[in-house]
């Protein structure tokens, strides 16, 4: 899969934007790195979209900003000199396909059937647009497109808002859900960019779904680590499962046999999707202690600890 194509699948959620105004370009691309999406669609449908990129790609560098509705090859050479990183069109054009994949440029065409995305592959493509989305029969429609089609991923475009995200994204085909819900036109006309800030924030907090999963306490030794469990089993009622190297005592304490990270322990963090988690906060300017990675026979990241502790204790995410 192309780099680009990969950062994309790493945010989750591409804005999709039309902009009549170039001047709300930057400030918009601004609320939306700030809401923790760096990323986004530029549409072809306005008179204003290639300078908006330019603008864009300019001024917020750090945007992974891309062009959508893109019909022609013109308008791809127009948007790619503008600064696209990517480009999306509605339909699958064969014209458009063929020359971008010519000119190494990252394409996400739209296809909503077994022959599209046939000939999607056929050009070596391993990522198409699905829209509109909800209209087309939603995750079930693409889950039965995509049996057949074992390397192919999704972006599903069109009805897609915070209610179901996540129904999209929890399945593992799924590159990216693209929308426009955290940019609504009267919030864009009126310049509310603090609320578009705070909409972006609200759908990136809404895929992540950060929760408490338990709280880490280090011990001097096994014997501590299993007193200091059976107290809290008979304080709470809760059931003990005695590990290799901790007790847990229920699901909200893990009583660590020797010191491990953190000064006093850890708090563990459970997040829906931690790959993107990882990357979310480390544009947030957060590090992360690879060494503590803990993945699953297929490769998959499960758990990790940030660099840095919090008063006195170590924060891990957990898958």
């Amino acid at each position: 899969m192309h780099e680009v194509l990969k950062k994309i699948s790493l945010i989750g959620i591409v804005p999709v934007i039309k902009i009549d105004d170039v001047s709300k370009a930057v400030p918009l691309a601004k609320a939306l790195c700030k809401g923790g999406m760096p990323v986004a669609e530029i549409t072809f449908r306005t008179d204003q979209a290639e300078s908006s990129i330019a603008i864009i790609n300019k001024e917020v560098p750090e945007m992974l900003v891309g062009a959508g509705t893109i019909l022609t090859v013109e308008q791809v050479d127009r948007a790619v000199q503008a600064g696209a990183k990517f480009i999306v069109s509605p339909g699958f054009n064969p014209n458009v396909v063929e020359y971008c994949v010519k000119m190494n440029i990252p394409i996400i065409p739209g296809c909503i059937n077994p022959s599209d995305i046939e000939r999607a592959i056929s050009y070596g493509l391993d990522a198409v647009k699905f829209f509109p989305a909800e209209a087309s029969g939603g995750i079930r429609m693409i889950k039965a497109l995509s049996a057949p089609y074992d390397n192919m991923r999704f972006m599903p475009t069109g009805g897609i808002d915070t209610n179901n995200l996540n129904e999209y994204l929890s399945f593992s085909k799924v590159l990216a859900c693209g929308g426009s819900w955290m940019v609504p036109e009267n919030l864009l006309k009126e310049g509310n960019y603090n609320q578009i800030t705070l909409l972006a924030k609200e759908a990136m907090a809404n895929m992540l779904g950060f929760r408490m999963a338990h709280v880490g306490f280090n011990c001097e030794n096994e014997e501590q680590a299993d007193l200091a469990a059976q107290e809290l089993s008979f304080l709470f009622d809760l059931g003990l499962s005695n590990g290799s190297s901790s007790i847990f005592a229920g699901n909200m304490f893990e009583l660590m046999k020797s010191p491990y990270k953190g000064t006093h322990g850890h708090i563990a963090i459970k997040t829906n999707y931690i790959d993107r988690a990882v990357n979310f906060l480390t544009h947030k300017g957060y590090e992360f202690d690879e060494t503590t990675a803990k993945k699953d026979d297929e490769g998959n990241l499960k758990a990790i600890y940030l660099k840095n502790e919090i008063s006195g204790f170590g924060i891990h995410l957990l898958q």
